[in-house]
């Protein structure tokens, strides 16, 4: 086999492992969110010869502009289960640069994720040999795991409230009680199996 034969094998090898990566030529941009009903990941390709805009998440393409002549601008768009409102901002900074920033129901990405902190709690657990991700939306006080609205009965109890479901036939109950200080406002507990389960922090 000569040389030459050798090279045009090894570009064939390596075109065929990385061809999925061409399609991304343009990726300029890729953020993680976390939902109630997930973690989703935002990936945002721009062109900035052809004005080409290409939003996915998670993997899917969700939007598809090519030859837009006006490369500043916005892309809007919704995210997971709940259908959550989220955009793309494209700002020029200066010459050919560009900033990409996202928004999540309206507020910048860092001001979503400070807001949901004081108005969600997540528990991330294990259970018979699987991941389960239970996620407390306190204003509504919907339940979800794993992407999906639980079941739910709940009850007033002495010290607070109680929100029963089952996981994998596994007994939950988040426990909401007062702390007793106005700053710190109610504090909500899982138990799974009569054990509690430390909160994570996304």
């Amino acid at each position: 086999m000569a040389s030459g034969e050798e090279i045009t094998v090894c570009d064939d090898e390596v075109r065929s492992r990385y061809s999925h990566l061409e399609k991304m030529t343009d990726l300029v941009a890729v953020w993680e969110v976390a939902l109630s009903d997930g973690v989703h990941k935002i990936e945002f390709e721009h062109g900035t010869t052809s004005g080409k805009r290409v939003v996915y998440v998670d993997g899917k393409e969700e939007i598809r502009r090519d030859w837009m002549f006006k490369l500043v601008g916005k892309e809007t768009f919704t995210v997971g289960a709940t259908k959550t409102k989220a955009a793309i901002n494209i700002d020029a900074v200066s010459g050919f640069a560009y900033e990409y920033t996202l928004e999540i129901n309206g507020k910048s990405l860092k001001q979503y994720i400070e807001n949901r902190l004081k108005t969600t709690n997540t528990w991330i657990l294990n259970l018979g040999g699987t991941d389960y991700r239970i996620v407390l939306e306190k204003d509504t006080m919907d339940v979800w795991c794993n992407g999906e609205k639980m079941e739910t009965a709940g009850e007033f109890v002495e010290d607070g409230t109680e929100t029963h479901f089952t996981v994998a036939d596994h007994s939950c109950c988040i426990k909401a009680v007062s702390s007793g200080k106005r700053k710190e406002g109610i504090i909500h507990t899982l138990i799974v199996d009569n054990t509690e389960i430390p909160e994570a922090v996304e």
